[in-house]
This record gives C-alpha cells, sequence and structure tokens, in this order.
C-alpha cells in the first residue's frame, strides 16, 4: 500500500548553484513566507510583522537577493527620511515540478517560485496504472528539463506528486476488472521516482496538495479556517486550520469524499456519490450522449438542462450539509469550492450550494460563507508542485490582522 499516505519531506541536503547550501534557517523561511503572503515589502515593514530586529532582516535580506530568491522592486518615497526599496520573491529563484495523477488525466506541471506555470504535459487515459503513470513522468520531466536553459535546471528544487489514495479501490467505481488497477498496491512510485533525480519527491492526496495550492496560490482573501471540497472524477477536500492545511496522521483529513451526507430519498450516500463529475458522465451516458469532453477541455460545456439540473441539485445538498457539518465539529469560517470545471457551472454551485446552507437547521451553530476557489481547475497539479516548495522554503506564519480603512 505504498501510494496510502505521504511520507515526511526527506532531509538530504539541496543546494543553489554549487556554493550555497540549502536554506534552513526558520527566519529566512519566515521572511519569504511572509513577502509570498503580503506581496513586496520593505525591510522596515517586515521587521514589525515579525518582530526580527532591523540589522537582522537587513542580513536575512541581503542573503536572500544574494542567492537569487528576492528580487529589489523601485524605491518608494515618503513625505520624510530616505526612500524604502520593497523586495519581491523572484520568480526565476526556484522552480518546482507536480505530477498530478488522475482517474482520467495525469499532468506533469512546472512552476516557478511564486506560483506561475512554465510549463506542462498531459496524459489522457480510461485509468491510470502505476507503471503507466512512472514512465509517463519520467518522460514528461525529461522533455520539460530538456527545454529549460542550464540555469534553470540547476535550481529545480523538488517533485510533488498528488495522487488520490488506496488508488487500487477505485477500480470497481471505474468498471474496472479488480487486477486492473492492482499494480498500484505493489509500487511506490514516489520512491522510484526519486531514484531517477537528484531532488527530493514528495507526496500528498490530490485534493488537499489542491487546497495547498488555494493556500499559496490563490488569488481570493480566504478566512483562517475553512473546509475546501474540489470536484474532478471524484471529489476530494481539504482542511484548513490557523491558514495551514491539516492533513491528519493518516493523511486523510478533509476526506470529504468518504462524508455520509442525505440522498434525493431520504436515505444517506456518501458525497462522491452525489458530487463527483464521474455521476455527470454517467449521467451523459446515459442520455446516449458523449462525455469525453467532460475530460478534454472545462471551459466550456454544452449539458443540457435535464442531465444538468439533477446532478448539480444532488452535488449542493451533498457539498452543504458537509460545510454545515465540518463548521459544527471545527468552527470554521467557510467551505471553499473548486473544481474541473467551468466557471460559470461552479458559480451556480457556490450559488446553489449556499441556497442549501440556508435551508438547514444551524440551531446552535451558524451558517459558513460559501466561496469559490481561485486556484482553478489546474489546482491538484500546482499543489503537487507547491509540496517541495513548501517544505524547502517556507514556513507557518501568524500575522496580525491589518486594520480596515
Amino acid at each position: 500500500m505504498n501510494n496510502q499516505a505521504p511520507e515526511p519531506p526527506p532531509q538530504s541536503p539541496i543546494k543553489i548553484g554549487s556554493d550555497h547550501t540549502a536554506m534552513r534557517d526558520r527566519n529566512e523561511r519566515l521572511v519569504l513566507s511572509i513577502i509570498r503572503r503580503r506581496g513586496a515589502l520593505a525591510k522596515s515593514e517586515i521587521a514589525r510583522l515579525t518582530g526580527l530586529s532591523a540589522q537582522t532582516v537587513s542580513v536575512i535580506m541581503r542573503a536572500l537577493e544574494t542567492e537569487g530568491l528576492l528580487l529589489k522592486c523601485d524605491p518608494v518615497r515618503g513625505k520624510v527620511g530616505q526612500p524604502t526599496v520593497p523586495m519581491r520573491l523572484n520568480p526565476e529563484g526556484a522552480f518546482f515540478l507536480g505530477l498530478k495523477v488522475g482517474r482520467r488525466r495525469t499532468e506533469l506541471m512546472l512552476i516557478d517560485f511564486v506560483g506561475a506555470p512554465r510549463a506542462s504535459r498531459v496524459a489522457r487515459h480510461d485509468y491510470p496504472t502505476a507503471e503507466d503513470t512512472i514512465r509517463f513522468a519520467r518522460g514528461a520531466i525529461d522533455e520539460i528539463l530538456k527545454e529549460m536553459p542550464p540555469a534553470q535546471r540547476e535550481r529545480v528544487f523538488g517533485l510533488g506528486i498528488g495522487a488520490p489514495f488506496q488508488m487500487w479501490d477505485w477500480g470497481a467505481a471505474l468498471g474496472l476488472p479488480e487486477s486492473a488497477m492492482s499494480d498500484w498496491r505493489e509500487r511506490d512510485i514516489r520512491a522510484e521516482l526519486e531514484t531517477l533525480y537528484p531532488w527530493p519527491v514528495m507526496l500528498e492526496n490530490d485534493a488537499s496538495a489542491a487546497c495547498n495550492a488555494e493556500l499559496l496560490f490563490g488569488g481570493g482573501s480566504l478566512p483562517g479556517h475553512f473546509v475546501y471540497a474540489f470536484l474532478g472524477f471524484f471529489v476530494g477536500g481539504g482542511l484548513v486550520m490557523n491558514s495551514t492545511l491539516v492533513t491528519g496522521p493518516r493523511g486523510n483529513a478533509g476526506a470529504l469524499a468518504s462524508m455520509p451526507v442525505p440522498d434525493a430519498t431520504g436515505g444517506q450516500c456518501q458525497l462522491l456519490d452525489v458530487a463527483s463529475l464521474s455521476g455527470l458522465e454517467a449521467r451523459l451516458r446515459a442520455a446516449g450522449a458523449d462525455s469525453a469532453f467532460l475530460w478534454e477541455a472545462r471551459d466550456h460545456w454544452e449539458l443540457a438542462p435535464e442531465t444538468l439540473e439533477p446532478w448539480l441539485e444532488g452535488a449542493a445538498r451533498g457539498l452543504a450539509h458537509v460545510a454545515a457539518s465540518a463548521t459544527a465539529l471545527c468552527d470554521l469560517d467557510a467551505i471553499v469550492i473548486d473544481g474541473w470545471m467551468p466557471e460559470e457551472l461552479r458559480d451556480r454551485l457556490v450559488a446553489a450550494t449556499a441556497r442549501e446552507i440556508a435551508r438547514i437547521d444551524l440551531s446552535g451553530s451558524f451558517a459558513p460563507a460559501v466561496l469559490a476557489g481561485s486556484a482553478g481547475p489546474q489546482a491538484r497539479a500546482l499543489g503537487a508542485a507547491s509540496l517541495p516548495l513548501s517544505a524547502r522554503f517556507l514556513t507557518e506564519v501568524d500575522l496580525p490582522q491589518e486594520p480596515e480603512g
């Protein structure tokens, strides 16, 4: 059961170029984390936020600039005193690879230090096997590395893998023979890929990885405590407390797919039965319509109302009950919904979920906000690439709230 849960990040040293040892000082991670969270900042502002002395911050930022991780912005002149020089993350400072293993699509993505995608490769399939996944990953990584200038290749710092856990259990749901995906029980794709490359390889549940992408790269203003739902072939999720992804001792915190919710007949089912794109695919096939377009592109889907509306209603009802239950248990602020779907459909799902929450008796609790995710359909690949970024360069930060106005 080799893809059952993530392992701790490897501790082998990594180098920037050939002359500098890896940055391991927590204060440096703290400075990078704050700049990532707040954007370009001057040394004085970082000193205020961290409580570090001005001299310490100056030394840290000079070192990070020398390492190529920070860049100076244009000076900002105030009414009095010397101009300040904010510093920002250098997109060219580091690069990371992310491998997203999906039931219909597997994707390899390269991102830069600010999380912008630089290259990607996609393989489509009826179902993934461990052997095919490793073969695809090797070919895609080697192609992308070959296309990078040597200076950039030296700054690749790791590979993250976002994959559903217990992959072998999904064969029946895909209508496959029991043996079709059995090689996932025996193969450790993280360990196998790590032997091929000079950087660490990390594994996380694909939905939890997507949640991490929302935390790091999402453009919205997120609350500190929320449950995250990503609708792919199967729905998955993540749990965020104190602005930090919580994965639990077995990596299954926020495993929304397994949560019991009401079905349309007064009984119960699991969330994956009503809020997964596999259900929408099944409705299309039952209507005699082609469903391949669901996995080819997500910008625009032509869906008949009699196919879409029942699925949308069931997905919203299930997500609403998950949000209400999670809020009562963990005192959350919101549910954040994203997925492999057109933005217009995601926004309709968000609105429908909010209406369903309003129908639930929340006496003794309160209604969580329903927010649209901003990382988008590539969240799982972005999240996979964010794993080595977080492990190598970031730390948890608890920033003071800025006054409004």
